[in-house]
């Protein structure tokens, strides 16, 4: 084992992470540093020190960036034995991605859990290693999918280390751990310069030169002899060039048919010795030319058979690539493209020609196109679009350009590459002069989704609404498609504009038959007040299936729209039932949605238990999946679940995460749940003034059609009540009623009459009370009829009617102590005490048991109480089945069981 001078404590850093392993639990993290600081010398440690665990090691290759499961392909293979023991969709996946099965249909996000649940089999009983080096060089497939499966580790016993530099735009995410590494101290660096005979001023300079970077130490000195010691002084050029300076020099050294395969050899993106052979031969290069660059360690053979050649180090072959004249490189591209003449090889050989081709050419363009194809078919995205663009510019005639660089920017936003999917739709848009309209409505929409996601809601929804009315005549259809993707924008930005909005879409000339006719009968109740009752959701969904089909867009901004409009159980069903669509394909990208819309309805219900575990689990998918939008949304659902509880230190946590991502022109889009919660904690506390500030601030624009506005009505008006301002209640209350009466849902028509009761004299209250109370849901919204009781029940004890007061706070208590409603609860036992009962303890149903479960325990514990496997759940959450074992482990104490076979006498308690 070689000596590692200075890292004594990054060493022992890993050192903690092996032990970690051993002990069954997993662990990533993040080695970053100036290229040759040692962060290869000391993946070589943990390789050598792994002793019992197993270990699969690979690492990123710079010009393999287009080439989808590329990094995956070269880190995996050893395993994939193991994928036998995978669900069939993950199974499948892989072996697509390896080239041993057909193309799936599945979601991106069904590769990362096929990684995360192939390293837990993998890993056995004695646990796993996995190795990353030159991590910014992995294609964007292999990363996403390694990161994803690295943030959701938890108790297989495996340890993930990435090597990436400094600096380097495409390394993996921020969210892993990192370990930066800095330069060796004097003491370590003169160790290391030992094992070289320098001369006091050659050491010296050296030592200056280095800055402490173990490979200027070792590369260096060898330069210096090389140069004669004269040239460059310290400073004269950043260290990265004088490396590569370095190793140039020691490769320019070599005889010329030795240069033309070291070229070939950099130009290559796999190291195959075969292929890098055959195209040298096209420049006249053979297999004993290579001899020289071996023997002066310039590149040595690697794997079993030494059919792999490796460069020294990655500035090495950098040095070597971009220092050759244009030339010889586009010569070699050529060779290379020759070389790899059989089937499997086509879109290796469309890179290497296109690489070589300097013009217009339409043969290349369209090999690059199919490249394209195939890579977005295994969700690589990102190589989709560079493959694209690339063809794009290499082609002949204009409206093919145009068409594929629509296909680059659409494979671009796919990548979540909001910055290229936009530069790509606007610089298209400028040339794009009357061009097709199916291809004009997709660049806009592409434009708009990657201004939306960047925060640019007003131009998004421009540009939605400008080309909706380019296709209004013309393509009445894919005009409603803007429209409706139109009316999300306007969400943000206020009632006036998703009015217009409305207006627009129901101004449209669109076919009875058209699937988007009922969609926009159904969302015009969005706009302003309307007499007849909307159709329910369920209704307008038939009749849109009748008609076609729609995206799956739609469908979530119908669910918002019944939210919208008091249609709870409708959109709660939608949302659920695409939920288990995006479960059952891996669609861990698009869930963080529907989970929110299923989040919104748990809560308007009061199924708080429930919204805690929808909100946690989704603001976890967000995190390890980059939707920035959806932490900020979840993080302020979360603070109003503490608001309720009184958890005030959590409450405002949340809250300061929700309202992270304001900008100068656009709210957080977490801000409208974020305020009803600050709002609602400040109620709870008894700090009505401040609560009544939180609400006001709801009522103005641009949140005030927000359905957050909306639904805190009711506490805005008593907390208007409390400050004794009554009159602050007037407007809201007079649109919360308009709403309730354009709804015609009973439950809003029992908040409007308990907000009627709050505020009318004492002599007309109870009436109001009453008539509230018996429109409420006892059963699907028991806890808005017990804040009614609760405001009765005080009512009456101010009347003095203490026994009848007494029914009616004992009943709201039983249901505030059940929901863990802790400051409510108060409120109610101050009012019991103070109607004469005294010493009132909960009720004794505070959830059962399973109120002492986490809510991924509880989502677990459901699961496997409804018969589910460990691996059929980790496959629903997309966790491995390790993890779930683990968690089941710790829920059975907690539910006084033994076993999963228990779990089924329990399924009241786990809310079954």
């Amino acid at each position: 084992m070689g000596v590692l001078h200075g890292r004594e404590a990054e060493q022992a850093v890993l050192a903690g992470l092996l032990a970690r392993a051993r002990a069954g639990a997993s662990s990533a993290l993040l080695l970053r540093g100036e290229p040759g600081i040692g962060k290869t010398a000391l993946l070589d440690h943990v390789a050598e020190t792994a002793g019992d665990l197993r270990l699969l090691r690979g690492t990123g290759v710079e010009f393999e960036a287009e080439l989808p499961f590329s990094g995956l392909q070269l880190l995996l293979r050893p395993a994939l034995d193991a994928r036998t023991a995978l669900p069939g969709p993950q199974r499948e996946t892989l072996e697509a991605i390896f080239g041993l099965g057909p193309a799936t249909g599945s979601e991106s996000m069904l590769v990362g859990l096929a990684v995360l649940s192939l390293l837990a089999e993998y890993a056995g009983q004695t646990g796993l290693v996995c190795l990353v080096d030159d991590a910014q060089w992995l294609d964007r497939a292999s990363r996403d999918a390694l990161v994803f499966a690295a943030r959701r580790l938890h108790a297989e016993a495996v340890v993930m280390i990435f090597a990436a530099r400094d600096g380097e735009e495409s390394g993996p995410e921020p969210g892993l751990p990192e370990l930066r590494l800095s330069g060796l101290g004097p003491d370590a660096a003169a160790a290391v310069l030992d094992r070289h005979p320098l001369t006091p001023a050659v050491r010296y300079r050296v030592l200056a030169e280095a800055g402490g970077n173990p490979l200027a130490l070792l590369e260096l000195p060898i330069a210096l002899a090389g140069e004669g010691g004269t040239r460059s002084s310290p400073g004269a050029l950043p260290l990265t060039s004088r490396l590569q300076l370095a190793f140039h020099g020691q490769a320019s050294r070599m005889p010329e048919a030795c240069q033309t395969l070291l070229l070939v050899a950099a130009v290559d993106e796999t190291g195959e010795l075969g292929v890098i052979l055959r195209a040298a031969g096209v420049l006249g290069a053979a297999v004993e030319d290579l001899s020289p660059a071996e023997r002066a360690g310039l590149v040595v053979r690697v794997g079993a058979d030494g059919t792999t050649i490796r460069f020294r180090h990655p500035l090495l072959r950098a040095a070597v690539h971009q220092r050759a004249p244009l030339g010889q490189r586009l010569a070699a591209h050529r060779a290379l493209a020759t070389a790899l003449n059989s089937p499997e090889h086509a879109d290796r050989r469309a890179w290497h020609l296109a690489a070589a081709t300097t013009g217009a050419d339409e043969a290349v363009a369209g090999a690059l196109e199919r490249t394209a194809a195939r890579a977005r078919e295994r969700h690589g995205h990102e190589a989709a679009a560079a493959a694209y663009e690339r063809a794009a510019r290499l082609s002949v005639e204009p409206a093919a350009r145009a068409r594929r660089e629509v296909l680059a920017a659409e494979a671009a936003l796919e990548a979540g590459d909001l910055e290229r999917a936009r530069a790509l739709g606007d610089r298209t848009a400028r040339r794009l002069q009357d061009g097709d309209a199916a291809v004009d409505a997709r660049l806009t929409r592409v434009r708009a989704f990657a201004h939306f996601w960047q925060g640019a809601h007003t131009t998004a929804h421009r540009l939605l609404l400008d080309g909706a009315a380019r296709l209004r005549d013309t393509e009445p259809g894919e005009a409603a498609a803007s429209l409706v993707q139109a009316m999300h924008t306007s969400w943000y930005l206020g009632e006036r504009q998703l009015s217009n909005t409305v207006e627009r879409l129901t101004a449209l000339p669109l076919d009875e038959t058209d699937p988007f006719a009922p969609v926009a009968s159904y969302l015009a109740h969005l706009a302003g007040d309307r007499s007849e009752r909307p159709l329910p959701l369920g209704d307008t969904l038939t009749a849109m299936r009748q008609r076609g089909r729609v995206a799956d867009q739609v469908l979530m901004i119908l669910c918002g729209a019944a939210l919208a409009l008091g249609q709870d159980s409708d959109a709660y069903e939608l949302a659920t039932a695409l939920a288990a669509e995006h479960r059952d394909r891996g669609g861990a990208g698009r869930l963080p949605t529907v989970l929110f819309f299923m989040a919104e309805g748990e809560v308007f219900t009061g199924r708080h238990r429930d919204a805690l575990a929808t909100a946690t689990e989704a603001l976890r998918l967000a995190r390890d999946t980059g939707q920035q939008q959806w932490v900020s949304q979840f993080s302020s659902v979360l603070a109003y679940l503490d608001a309720v509880a009184g958890r005030e230190s959590d409450c405002r946590h949340h809250v300061e995460a929700g309202l992270a991502d304001a900008t100068a022109t656009a709210m957080s889009p977490g801000a409208p749940w974020a305020h009803w919660a600050w709002g609602l904690l400040d109620l709870g506390l008894g700090r009505a003034e401040a609560a009544l500030t939180r609400f006001e601030r709801l009522t103005r624009e641009p949140m005030r059609h927000h359905l957050c506005a909306t639904r805190s009505t009711p506490d805005l008006v008593e907390a208007a009540v409390r400050v004794g301002a009554p009159e602050r209640a007037a407007d809201p209350l007079a649109r919360f009623a308009r709403w309730a009466g354009s709804v015609r849902q009973p439950w809003a028509e029992a908040l409007v009459l308990r907000c009627r009761g709050l505020l009318a004299a004492d002599d007309q209250a109870e009436s109001f009370y009453l008539a509230a109370l018996a429109l409420h849901d006892h059963e699907g919204r028991a806890l808005e009829r017990a804040r009614t009781a609760l405001l009765y029940g005080e009512w009456l004890r101010r009347a003095r009617r203490k026994a009848e007061a007494r029914t009616h706070l004992s009943s709201a208590l039983e249901v505030f102590d059940r929901l863990r409603m802790r400051p409510w609860a108060d409120r109610a036992r101050g009012e019991l005490t103070a109607a004469g009962v005294h010493g009132h303890r909960p009720s004794g149903r505070v959830d059962g048991m399973a109120a002492d479960l986490t809510p991924q325990e509880l989502q677990i514990a459901r699961l496997a109480a409804q018969g589910m496997s460990n691996r059929d759940i980790a496959a629903r959450l997309f966790l491995s089945h390790r993890t779930v074992g683990y968690h089941l482990y710790k829920a059975y104490p907690k539910l006084g069981v033994a076993s999963r076979g228990e779990l089924g006498r329990l399924a009241e308690q786990l809310g079954l």
